[in-house]
Formats: structure tokens, C-alpha cells, sequence
């Protein structure tokens, strides 16, 4: 054998080609500009350790940081037609569904799920920004009103946690229409006795806002979420005068008496849990009486996203979300 032409080159040009880097590694805080490790922000419940700036959360781990041991059962939804006014403007709808669903790994923007809170049965709703801001539309509408009517079938209080840019305005009258849905299915629980607190995040606007965002028998907002109809660029622009600091943000609301609590989200499952006991006259929770992490039972997980993506920071108003109110 030719030594020379069997020898083993070394490879050198290992150390001159592009490594593949994750993204979102290091995430920036809007408020001081922080550098944090996305595992450090995840750890931390998606809030800046810092800052206490709340980022936005995902779905999956928004669930399971309300439920006992992290344990939900995902409730089925019912199918709606898609794109039922086949509508295009520089996209096909068809096309930015495809592409949210593949984002997110879920079919629409609401989920819902029953379990245990401090051991009271619940059920809850959430809202995911990332599915094309949250925005209302006909499958939104009708989560959350299959939410309602399965919360009045088992007896159970309803959690709503609101994020969202407003009506989706591929869906034209047909996302409006979705605000009475809602609000009638609402109008159910009330009559039964049944609690309904409205848990509303960074931003819920438009016709979230309108309709049953603002509909709950307690509102409590997380802090320095955006809460309103139209953005504040919008209302500057039609009174022509500068609005306060801080305006439609949770402390200004709760400031104001739009909001009755604005509460950490560290802190907001024992609140929840407190509210309930209190709404559904139960004794106070005994000491050691959730269950531990290990001995319960696994928890039915949402179906996990194609493509894991940080929260963005931004803030967007009605100029840049992908709905109309």
C-alpha cells in the first residue's frame, strides 16, 4: 500500500466552516436591555430575573404552570370551515394558516384543558400570540365556547387567559360574529353560579377586549400588560393630544378601576386558587395538601410545536398585529 495516498489528511478546513449556532440563545429584556439565557428565562417562567419584565408564554407552559403538578387533560375542539371567504390580500389566508399551524404545532390560537387547581377542578382557556397574534376567528370562537359549555356540564369554574390583537380580519363578519358567541355562552355560567375570571396578558385588544375579555366576575391583568380597544397610537392620532404615561397598560387600569388585581405570574396560581376557594365558599387550602410533583400523574402535554421559538418582546398595536378589532 502507498503510504503517501492512504495517509490520513488532517481537517484543517473543519476550523474555517460555519458552525450551526441555535438562535435565540440570549434574549433581550425591552425594558433594561438584559441579556438572558433563554433556559434562565424559561426557568424563570418567561419573566426577566432582573427586570421582572413579563415576556410572553408559551401555550404548553402556560398550562402547566396553572395545573396541579403540571397534569391537564386537552379538551377536543370542534372543526370550522377554513377560509370560508377564501380571502387573499398579498397571501392566501390558506397560506398564513399553513404557516401558523406548522409555527405552533396547533390548529388555532385557543386551547383548552381541564384539571385540577389547588385541587379544585377547572377548566381553562388559553390564548397563543404566536398563532397570528392571538387573533379571533370562527375556530378561536368556538373553543371558546366549547370552554364554556363543558365548564357548565362539569360544574367547574372557567379560567380565561386572554392574549390577542383582536377580530381576525381574513374571517371579515364571520370573526365578529364571535363576540355575541361568546358573551351568550358566557351569560350560561353566569346564570349556574358558576366563577369566571378573565386573566388578560401582553396585549389583549380589539375585540377580545370588547366582548369576553371584560366579561369576567374578576379581571386580573399581569403587570405592565397592553389592555385595550384600539391602540394608543390610533387614539393620539384622533384626539390629537398625548396620552398619560403609562395609558392602557394593567397598573393604569387597575389604577383606574378597569382591572381588580394585577398580579405577578409567579404568584398567580396561588391567586387563582384563593379567588376560587373564596368564589365557591371552600375552606382554605390545608398545608401539604397538593399533590407532589412526582406522585401525580403525567400530565397530557398540547402537542408539542414544529419549531421551538422564544417569545418576542415587542409590543405590537394595530398597525402591526394581524387582526382587526
Amino acid at each position: 500500500m502507498n503510504w503517501i495516498s492512504s495517509v490520513v489528511r488532517p481537517k484543517i478546513s473543519s476550523f474555517w466552516t460555519k458552525r450551526d449556532v441555535p438562535k435565540n440563545l440570549w434574549i433581550k429584556c425591552p425594558e433594561t436591555g438584559e441579556m438572558v439565557f433563554h433556559r434562565d428565562l424559561e426557568q424563570n417562567g418567561w419573566v426577566v430575573p432582573g427586570s421582572g419584565f413579563h415576556m410572553r408564554m408559551p401555550l404548553a407552559d402556560r398550562l402547566a404552570s396553572i395545573f396541579d403538578a403540571g397534569a391537564y387533560e386537552p379538551l377536543p375542539l370542534p372543526s370550522v370551515p377554513h377560509d370560508p371567504l377564501k380571502f387573499r390580500d398579498e397571501r392566501r389566508y390558506q397560506d398564513r394558516l399553513r404557516d401558523a399551524r406548522a409555527k405552533t404545532g396547533r390548529d388555532d390560537a385557543v386551547a383548552v384543558a381541564k384539571g385540577t387547581l389547588e385541587t379544585i377542578p377547572v377548566t381553562v382557556a388559553v390564548q397563543d400570540f404566536a398563532f397570528m397574534g392571538g387573533s379571533l376567528g370562527m375556530a378561536a370562537g368556538e373553543a371558546i365556547v366549547t370552554g364554556a359549555e363543558r365548564a357548565l356540564a362539569d360544574k367547574t369554574p372557567y379560567i380565561l387567559f386572554a392574549a390577542s390583537g383582536g377580530a381576525r380580519m381574513q374571517e371579515g363578519i364571520l370573526s365578529l360574529m364571535q363576540m355575541p358567541r361568546t358573551t351568550a355562552a358566557l351569560i350560561g355560567l353566569r346564570e349556574a353560579g358558576l366563577p369566571y375570571i378573565v386573566v388578560l396578558t401582553n396585549p389583549t385588544t380589539g375585540g377580545v377586549t370588547a366582548s369576553y375579555a371584560m366579561l369576567g366576575d374578576v379581571h386580573i391583568a399581569e403587570p405592565g400588560a397592553l389592555i385595550g380597544f384600539a391602540g394608543p397610537r390610533v387614539i393620539e392620532q384622533t384626539i390629537r393630544e398625548k396620552l398619560p404615561e403609562g395609558f392602557q397598560r394593567a397598573e393604569y387600569l387597575y389604577d383606574h378601576g378597569m382591572v381588580d388585581l394585577v398580579v405577578h405570574r409567579h404568584e398567580m396560581k396561588e391567586t387563582l386558587g384563593r379567588l376560587l376557594r373564596v368564589l365557591l365558599h371552600r375552606p382554605a387550602l390545608a398545608v401539604g395538601a397538593l399533590p407532589a410533583p412526582e406522585a401525580a400523574p403525567v400530565a397530557a402535554a398540547a402537542p408539542a410545536p414544529a419549531e421551538t421559538a422564544s417569545p418576542t418582546p415587542e409590543t405590537p398595536d394595530e398597525e402591526t398585529a394581524p387582526a382587526a378589532s
